[in-house]
């Protein structure tokens, strides 16, 4: 009986031993293996990061290094643009460092003989750092459009200012001319200024006190244009309000702070207007915004 009961347990523990040996290679057959680079083994040569596969791991990888190329492009453009336009974006870092993520892409690169599960740690580390880069690639070509932007604000601006003061000039010109030849709206004939001076004398009068002032030719048409309408440039023009000659000063004796001959020289009205305007909106074309704003100034 003891050894027929051996026997059993011998022929049971060696049918276990061949059961167990044969599930463990069934298993085997069924599970995938991977190895280092370092490993040696019957096991299939792992596709290099450099070709892409099906594989949806490698697939990852390259994408990540494409996606991190285009944003390293994408800093050393925006750099150049704002170096080329000149302009102040509104801060003095005017460049994206790119070192890390450039660092992270060569270890990418350099990991084809890594079989794949060991990929997607450096794959979300290249890219990380390329949305970093990409963010801050985006801020500078924001500051950068409304830099430009600004810029071409300011000079539609200036050049609406210039044509408006070609057109006084022009408009002032021709006034003059009509003033010369006995067809102004002031009068029927040529206004004077003071005891021999026309019109146009008190105009030159007065441009040659622009400098005086702080201000250039650039004025001068606006303030042609707005004595033009106050008073055709007549050093005894005159209205039921009070105000009188060539400025218009409200009341007249006012001008007398500029000299006591205010009621006839065309000089001294013109200083005292030249300060009046100065003071009160920095120069002629300051005064003539007023004017055409109101109808007075």
């Amino acid at each position: 009986m003891l050894a027929a009961g051996l026997a059993f347990g011998l022929i049971a523990s060696a049918g276990m031993t061949v059961t167990a040996t044969a599930s463990q290679a069934t298993a085997s057959s069924s599970a995938p293996s991977f190895a280092l680079a370092s490993f040696t083994g019957s096991q299939p040569a792992f596709t290099s990061i450099q070709t892409p596969g099906t594989d949806t791991t490698l697939a990852a990888a390259h994408q990540a290094l494409a996606d991190a190329d285009a944003a390293m492009a994408a800093a050393t453009t925006v750099t150049a643009d704002i170096q080329a336009s000149g302009l102040d974006i509104g801060t003095p870092h005017t460049t994206v460092d790119t070192t890390a993520l450039k660092a992270a892409a060569a270890r990418l690169k350099a990991a084809d003989t890594l079989p794949a599960p060991l990929l997607p740690d450096l794959t979300t580390t290249v890219t990380t750092l390329r949305v970093s880069v990409a963010g801050s690639v985006q801020g500078l070509r924001s500051s950068l459009d409304a830099a430009k932007a600004l810029k071409a604000q300011q000079e539609a601006a200036a050049e609406a200012q210039r044509q408006a003061e070609a057109a006084a000039a022009a408009a002032a010109a021709s006034s003059s001319r009509s003033s010369s030849s006995g067809s102004s709206s002031v009068a029927s004939s040529p206004s004077y200024a003071s005891a021999g001076t026309s019109s146009g004398d008190a105009q030159a009068i007065a441009h040659s006190m622009l400098a005086g002032y702080g201000w250039g030719d650039d004025q001068f048409g606006c303030l042609v244009s707005l004595w033009n309408r106050e008073s055709g440039w007549n050093v005894h023009a005159g209205n039921a309000s009070g105000a009188y000659g060539i400025p218009q000063a409200l009341p007249g004796s006012k001008m007398a702070s500029a000299g006591a001959d205010w009621q006839d020289n065309a000089a001294t009205q013109i200083a005292w207007g030249f300060g009046y305007i100065s003071g009160r909106y920095g120069n002629p074309c300051g005064a003539w915004a007023q004017s055409e704003s109101v109808g007075w100034y």
